[in-house]
Order: structure tokens, then sequence, then C-alpha cells
């Protein structure tokens, strides 16, 4: 980023780019999480979970849920509900050696 840019931009640019992966994993609720964890070591609950940690850490007392909901777009229990398939065992066993469950 140049010197022109000032860290408002920066962070304004980053937050665009933050709203659109959300939103792309939304419109993508045909990728389960279970995939993007294997693929790329996070998945929507990460995201959540680090948008309350980080409205968490600037006094804003937002829990696990409050995120999950902002980050899905609806309440967690309905997404899974309606997008959430029963993990593949090759998928299942690729998350247990990747993130020492098994």
């Amino acid at each position: 980023m140049s010197d022109a840019q000032s860290r408002p931009t920066q962070t304004e640019l980053e937050a665009a780019a933050f709203r659109t992966l959300r939103d792309h994993l939304r419109n993508r609720s045909d990728v389960q999480n279970i995939d993007l964890m294997n693929l790329a070591g996070f998945c929507r609950n990460c995201l959540s979970r680090w948008y309350a940690e980080a409205a968490n850490e600037r006094g804003l007392d937002m829990s696990q849920d409050e995120a999950r909901e902002l980050f899905y777009g609806m309440p967690y229990a309905e997404w899974k509900a309606k997008h959430q398939t029963e993990a593949s065992p090759g998928a299942q066993e690729a998350f247990a050696k990747e993130h020492g469950k098994g």
C-alpha cells in the first residue's frame, strides 16, 4: 500500500474483502466446513470465532452464537439443518489426521 493511502482506507479495503468472502461462503452452502478445514485449515466457524474474539478484544460483548449468526446470515442450527451434510469417511479421516482427532 502506498504512503498516499491512509490506514482507514486499508481497513476499509480489508473489511470489504472480508464481507466478500463472507457473502461468497454464504452463497456456496454446498461447500462443507470440513472440506474447507481440510483444504484451507479454516472454515466458517473459524471466521465467526475470529470475529467474536476481535469484538471482545475491543470491549464489545459478542457470543460465539451471535458471531455465527452474523456470519451465516441465520442461526447456526438453522444453517446446519438446511445445508450441512454428513462428512464422507475420507473427509473425516483427513480432518482427524490433520487436526489430531484420530
